[in-house]
């Protein structure tokens, strides 16, 4: 179950980066739209400071265009960063019911439940995704999954299991 948890995770994960890219692009776009109705603007502007009506009408044109384009992104960025939000919180509901999973809770165990054992799951979670180092200064924290064989794991995983059940009378 855990290890098809954690590809859905990587999977969410890359597709988060994906949207970031995305949205960077359009916001990219967008600035340089924005620059380009500022010219066609000023220099309609200047157009109509010397009498140049058909140069005026030129500008308008263009600067309709442009002004269009600029509220289209706008909206684009704005479905963009909505949709962002909303993978970056399904990403972390995820990762927090890999974590809980892999301490040995269920998934939608409620967090008080799972407060004891969420941190350190965390950390293993974070370890094995490459998310950052699993370093601790606590002497009492689990070793490194790396460096634990696949049995101790599961025996680790099987008493936090027990444990729980214990806890929670079944």
């Amino acid at each position: 179950m855990s290890s098809g948890m954690r590809e859905a995770l990587v999977h969410a994960k890359l597709a988060v980066n994906d949207m970031r890219a995305a949205l960077t692009a359009t916001e990219q776009r967008l600035r340089s739209e924005q620059s380009e109705l500022e010219t066609v603007r000023r220099r309609q502007g200047l157009a109509a400071d010397i009498g140049d009506h058909e140069t005026v009408a030129i500008a308008e044109r263009f600067a309709a265009q442009h002004a269009e384009r600029v509220a289209v992104l706008e909206s684009k960025r704005m479905v963009q960063q909505q949709e962002l939000a909303l993978a970056e919180r399904e990403y972390e509901s995820m990762s927090a019911d890999l974590r809980r999973v892999m301490s040995g809770l269920a998934p939608e165990a409620s967090s008080a439940e799972a407060s004891s054992v969420d941190a350190a799951a965390a950390r293993e979670v974070d370890a094995l995704l490459g998310d950052e180092p699993l370093l601790s200064d606590d002497p009492l924290a689990a070793p490194s999954p790396s460096r634990r064989t696949r049995s101790e794991r599961e025996a680790d995983a099987e008493a936090r299991l027990a444990d729980l059940k214990r806890k929670l009378g079944r």
